[in-house]
């Protein structure tokens, strides 16, 4: 199941980072591209490389945010120990820790 939830991260996200790789670099040259008032000092391949891992990270933490908010109550409030290795002390007894 985390492999499965992974990839309805990664995957929508690496679409949307491609998509905005095209749109910013159609629309500026990553020559002219400064920081702090001096050029970035990279080639073209490396601005475009950086940027796209760039977005593609924003990218993920939003799909990560809406995994994580699209979840079931009982996903979030399940208990990770196994039925027979619970205390007997369970405070709602078969159902959480």
């Amino acid at each position: 199941m985390k492999a499965q939830r992974w990839m309805w991260i990664a995957w929508p996200a690496f679409l949307v980072a491609a998509v905005l790789e095209m749109i910013v670099f159609a629309l500026v040259d990553p020559g002219d591209l400064h920081w702090a008032g001096n050029t970035l000092g990279l080639s073209r391949a490396a601005i475009y490389t950086l940027a796209f891992f760039v977005f593609w990270g924003v990218t993920m933490a939003s799909s990560a945010l809406t995994t994580l908010l699209a979840q079931s109550p009982f996903e979030v409030n399940r208990c990770p120990v196994p039925l027979d290795e619970r205390p007997a002390d369970c405070a709602r007894g078969g159902t959480c820790c």
